[in-house]
């Protein structure tokens, strides 16, 4: 690990940390291969348990001492402003590729509702697609596709859980919030309590989203296999139920962090990233909850 920052180009000018030579990124590389080739083993109905497994202790153990050499060279100093602004730009972007990976299924939520299910039921210029293939499939949302691919299901209504679900995160923005202006402020009770209140929340809200799932598929028999419908709904509610788990943690990390005296009023840019994206998955669940619950 490098012990001082690298001066700049020209005399007087700001001196910038130039990151050390690192195997973390290879090693998260290799650790994520292998994950993907565990979990394609299990879909397609091998033994992939092991590999999978293997691939994921790998990426939980570089990102942990990965991420714990960050922090020691942020506690120690060696970023400034430069690379503050660095930090930021770059969770920026993280955030929009997140936004491009959430428009693709709600896109495909959409494209299977507005033209696919009305093209198999007949309208437009494919009338001859439902008179070959499926002459008595009559378009309506939800579906279980052609030929009850799923069999019976009951849908997920917007209320109860999901509403109970909506209003959990909707606070936790306002504690986490909270908790900002309280780091901002210089106050570290009123900065450690409500980032607490969050993280309870966050997995408050993964045991309630838990307990939907099992509902679903034991008592509405609501499955990936029920058709588009069944298919998106898992789709666009297990990666927010992804996320929120990785925000939670990176909450409870914040937190831990915290409680260590970590973050000054004026250089707190782990905690505003991860309130950034804590926000993000606030807005992607009110979208999840009109579109796929409601609607």
């Amino acid at each position: 690990m490098a012990h001082a920052p690298t001066a700049g180009t020209a005399a007087g000018e700001p001196k910038y940390y130039v990151p050390h030579g690192t195997t973390w990124p290879i090693m998260g590389s290799i650790g994520l291969f292998t994950l993907f080739i565990g979990v394609s083993i299990l879909l397609n109905g091998g033994s992939g348990t092991v590999v999978a497994l293997l691939g994921a202790a790998v990426v939980i153990v570089m990102m942990f001492l990965w991420f714990g050499e960050v922090i020691r060279e942020s506690e120690a100093r060696y970023y400034n402003g430069q690379v503050d602004k660095s930090f930021r730009m770059g969770m920026m972007w993280f955030i929009l590729s997140e936004v491009m990976f959430f428009a693709a299924f709600f896109g495909t939520l959409y494209y299977a509702r507005q033209f696919s299910l009305p093209w198999l039921g007949g309208e437009g210029s494919d009338a001859v697609t439902n008179a070959v293939l499926w002459p008595s499939f009559e378009s309506a949302w939800p579906s279980n596709g052609p030929e009850a691919v799923g069999g019976n299901f009951q849908t997920m209504g917007p209320w109860g859980v999901p509403a109970l679900n909506t209003a959990l995160l909707l606070l936790s923005g306002v504690t986490i919030t909270i908790a900002h202006h309280g780091l901002k402020a210089g106050n570290r009770a009123q900065l450690n309590l409500f980032l607490l209140a969050t993280v309870l929340l966050g997995f408050i809200f993964l045991g309630f989203q838990a307990y939907e799932y099992i509902h679903a598929y034991t008592e509405l028999n609501l499955t990936l296999g029920s058709g588009i419908y069944g298919s998106t709904f898992f789709m666009l509610t297990g990666f927010h139920g992804l996320h929120v788990t990785i925000g939670a943690i990176m909450l409870t990390v914040i937190w831990f962090r915290c409680i260590r005296g970590h973050f000054t009023p004026d250089r707190h840019f782990g905690f505003e990233g991860v309130a950034w994206y804590w926000h993000f998955v606030d807005v992607v669940w009110l979208g999840l909850f009109i579109f796929v619950y409601w609607l």
